[in-house]
């Protein structure tokens, strides 16, 4: 790479990380006065896009182990924001779900960051937002959770006498 183009991509990284930090700076102030992180959102997240989603689902989701969401879960659960039932099929499947507390306060974290896209993608073309998407798609690419976030979605939109 050369010099010039080293420049320009360190501008960009640099442009990445101030963007995401107001991408983020919000909801993290939320999810403080939770005593929660932003492990905390992402699952949430998940979980309310994917009522009744199983632990192994969420795992491959977020990429992580279970040591790592063990805590997390467990926290959510006992603020009253989630809670796990077993599957009807197999009693050994934790089925995920919000509470009504954890469903408000997802909306209320995401609506913020969905807000904050949509008012700066209403100030351009939709070529933008088009570029802005595949630009996302390319980094998410690489990501097996966004393998799983494709099956999942796309899987939604096939009537269920299809499935």
């Amino acid at each position: 790479m050369d010099l010039e183009k080293e420049k320009r991509m360190n501008e960009v990284l640099a442009l990445f990380y101030f963007a995401y930090k107001t991408f983020t700076e919000e909801p993290d102030l939320i999810i403080q006065k939770y005593g929660i992180q932003r492990v905390h959102h992402r699952i949430l997240f998940f979980v309310s896009r994917f009522p009744g989603l199983s632990v192994n689902e969420l795992l491959e989701l977020l990429e992580i182990s279970k040591q790592a969401l063990h805590g997390p879960m467990r926290i959510l659960i006992e603020k009253n924001l989630m809670f796990s039932k077993e599957a009807e099929h197999d009693r050994r499947v934790k089925r995920l779900f919000l509470t009504d507390e954890g469903e408000k306060l997802e909306k209320e974290l995401s609506n913020r960051q969905r807000e904050q896209l949509s008012s700066i993608f209403s100030q351009f073309d939709a070529d933008y937002e088009k570029s802005w998407i595949q630009i996302m798609e390319k980094l998410s690419a690489k990501r097996s959770g966004y393998d799983v976030w494709n099956q999942k979605t796309n899987k939604e939109n096939i009537p269920t006498e299809i499935i």
